[in-house]
């Protein structure tokens, strides 16, 4: 069974350049503080090597991203990133999302959530740390605007039933809806790094996209 690495080639890239703390963020929110303007924004789960925050921000400058990723190398790699690509429509947060979601996003204020190839977490008696869960469903669709969307996409078979079956027990999502695999036109025209080494390597990609029902509201545990 392959392992995940958490090695970042960090080399001749500026040492000043971080990702902001939680603490860092605008409470109460505000974009304009952020972003310097107030538009659609999409969050993204675990941003790993920054290949999709980055794509993103790239393609569609009229919307705003903000990426969360818990390991300290892998934010900082992320953030670099984004200020080599002077993206001004992207940011990256060092944190536990889940707390984030908790604290700092606004109720329905997010256009989309993205959460691409999640730690795993293996062993049975880790499963609890695994992100998609229903608490974190739960604040997702807290926080995701009527009709916004919600994708994930994981190469384990067991995650991504386990995930559906989670999101399942959150009513007021329409899904899952189906994502047709598309031919890469080159070699970084994948979503994740994750994604293209699963694909080159001939392993399934499995893949689910949710929207928010309109006008849905759950209560609160």
């Amino acid at each position: 069974m392959r392992k995940r690495s958490h090695q970042v080639a960090l080399t001749h890239l500026p040492s000043e350049v971080n990702a902001l703390l939680p603490d860092n963020l605008p409470q109460p929110w505000d974009s304009q503080t952020l972003f310097g303007r107030q538009a659609p924004l999409e969050l993204e789960i675990g941003s790993g090597r920054g290949l999709f925050i980055t794509q993103a921000a790239t393609v569609q400058p009229e919307h705003d991203f903000l990426g969360i990723e818990i390991s300290q190398k892998y934010a900082k790699h992320c953030a670099i990133l984004i200020a080599k690509k002077q993206l001004t429509n992207a940011m990256m947060v060092c944190g536990d999302a889940q707390a984030v979601l908790q604290n700092k996003i606004p109720d329905q204020s997010l256009a989309a959530v993205h959460i691409y190839f999640p730690d795993p977490w293996w062993k049975r008696r880790h499963r609890k740390r695994r992100i998609v869960c229903e608490p974190v469903i739960r604040l997702i669709h807290q926080k995701l605007i009527p009709a916004g969307k919600l994708h994930f996409w994981t190469d384990v078979e067991e995650y991504f039933l386990a995930g559906r079956q989670c999101i399942a027990h959150v009513p007021g999502f329409d899904g899952p809806i189906g994502i047709v695999e598309h031919v890469a036109e080159h070699d970084f025209d994948y979503r994740t790094h994750f994604e293209r080494r699963t694909r080159l390597h001939g392993e399934p990609v499995f893949r689910a996209l949710y929207e928010k029902l309109p006008f849905t509201s759950l209560p609160d545990f």
